[in-house]
């Protein structure tokens, strides 16, 4: 599957263009990771993009109940595997290094912007392991990202979670402009 096919597929079951900006959130940060590993671009930033298309239309019974949609669009079986094994509650081991990632970039990416949007530029380039982790200690910030997921991601990987966090800056700082996330003049 190609990255416009993913795209349309994205677009045509997640309506939010908050939704759609978390896909491609994950989608550079999967990318950004896949070149630092050697591994294939396209295949990791399609999964990226893929990993929470059906969300919005079925929150409960995501990701298992989108597992037949992707099948049917044709979806390779790794890029369905690893979207499967980004959710804790179907306990499906993630083994591959694909795998590890999404599931570590996924929250995290949308903490690093959630963080970015209350600095005062406005910047994800701002954005550094000690503010991740000051606001990780705010209960009330973000409330619904478990942290303990965030730190568990940097485990699997066996990368310190500072480094991790630095590397999901980098990676959304890449794509800053389309997200909203280049910053304004303070």
């Amino acid at each position: 599957m190609d990255r416009q096919a993913a795209w349309d597929l994205l677009c045509e079951h997640t309506k939010s263009d908050s939704l759609r900006k978390h896909g491609l959130a994950v989608e550079a940060t999967m990318r950004y990771f896949a070149a630092k590993f050697g591994e294939d671009e396209e295949t990791w930033g399609v999964t990226g993009l893929l990993h929470d298309f059906d969300y919005e239309r079925d929150p409960s019974g995501h990701p298992q109940n989108g597992k037949p949609i992707l099948d049917q669009a044709g979806v390779p079986g790794h890029i369905v595997h690893a979207i499967q094994s980004h959710g804790d509650h179907l306990g499906i081991p993630r083994v591959t290094a694909m795998e590890k990632t999404l599931y570590a970039v996924d929250e995290l990416s949308g903490f690093v912007i959630a963080v970015a949007l209350v600095r005062p530029s406005k910047a994800v380039r701002d954005v550094d392991a000690g503010a991740v982790r000051r606001k990780m200690k705010d209960k009330a910030f973000a409330r619904a990202v478990p942290r303990e997921m965030l730190l568990k991601g940097a485990e699997d990987l066996q990368v310190p979670f500072d480094d991790l966090v630095t590397d999901v800056v980098a990676a959304l700082d890449r794509v800053a402009d389309g997200l909203g996330l280049a910053g304004v003049a303070v």
